[in-house]
């Protein structure tokens, strides 16, 4: 069985300019339900995390000044909305569901969350519309766990994951791959054990061999019992942000080549959904389904 960290509380408690890519969190579910990819008992509904959870991973005055809605305004608009309370239980619930991904991972070798992807989000501070970092929070669950003693975090958002690579800049258990747009957010860059910096205008051959090329290197410089994979389609030549010049069959290419790599080597894979800012919301839609239609391929 592969579980899928879903809630309605992922697309709503938005402001009214930000609600158009938070569409797909409904649309995903809607359409690999509706073309029979998944059932309703593939779909699971996250709690919100706890703040033990939340604080081996974020600074503690950081994560209270999000829950008492005291962060400044210069901080706010560095995350990209103003906070509220919802707001805040929809990270708490994005965190728990990538938490519980792994642990489905770990029985069933692969999970999925249709958000997450939340890697701009740093110890200290939120950015990016991140204010928790979900994969690095549920990382350090798994090391704090002892359910895991080398993990590798594969981010293929066109976004450097800074927030991730600063959370465990000092941490040796946790090697941080990245293959984002080198003129693209965020404009100051943090330092990942692995960085591929992408020119704009790239196509789908030259991003596939960097990727195959690269993805080896981070498995053999990782030697990981566990895999993170941030799975952002604004890398599609459709996306406003992305800067690339991806094709959608190049999208899905990537996503064999990562899930692939996982299950060959017998390695859980806990998949986020990261970013999607096509004009069209049913390229970024279609796109995202691609790889849960890959995984189901392969794991079921």
């Amino acid at each position: 069985m592969i579980y899928i960290a879903w809630h309605l509380l992922y697309a709503h408690p938005l402001p009214e300019g930000h609600r158009f890519p938070m569409l797909k969190y409904e649309l995903i579910p809607e359409q690999l339900l509706h073309e029979g990819t998944i059932q309703q008992s593939n779909l699971f509904s996250p709690v919100p995390a706890k703040e033990e959870e939340i604080l081996l991973t974020h600074d503690k005055h950081y994560w209270k000044q999000l829950k008492d809605l005291t962060l400044s305004e210069k901080d706010q608009r560095r995350i990209g909305f103003p906070l509220n309370l919802q707001l805040i239980e929809r990270e708490l619930r994005i965190a728990q569901g990538t938490i519980d991904g792994v642990k489905f991972a770990l029985t069933n070798g692969i999970a999925f969350n249709v958000a997450g992807g939340t890697h701009h989000a740093g110890s200290n501070w939120g950015e990016g519309f991140c204010l928790l970092n979900d994969q690095a929070i549920a990382a350090n669950y798994l090391l704090n766990n002892k359910l895991s003693n080398r993990i590798l975090i594969i981010d293929l958002d066109v976004h450097q994951g800074n927030g991730t690579a600063e959370i465990f800049k000092n941490e040796s258990r946790v090697f941080t791959f990245s293959m984002h747009g080198d003129k693209n957010f965020p404009f100051r860059k943090e330092i990942s054990d692995l960085d591929v910096a992408l020119g704009d205008g790239m196509e789908d051959f030259e991003y596939l061999s960097l990727l195959t090329k690269n993805l080896e290197k981070a498995f053999e410089k990782a030697q990981p019992d566990f895999v993170f994979y941030l799975s952002g389609v604004d890398v599609l030549t459709t996306d406003k942000l992305g800067k690339l010049s991806l094709s959608k069959a190049a999208c899905k290419k990537r996503d064999q080549i990562v899930i692939e790599a996982c299950k060959a080597k017998n390695l859980p894979v806990q998949v986020s959904m990261g970013g999607g800012y096509s004009t069209d919301i049913k390229d970024i839609v279609d796109a995202h389904c691609n790889t849960y239609r890959l995984a189901f391929d392969l794991f079921t």
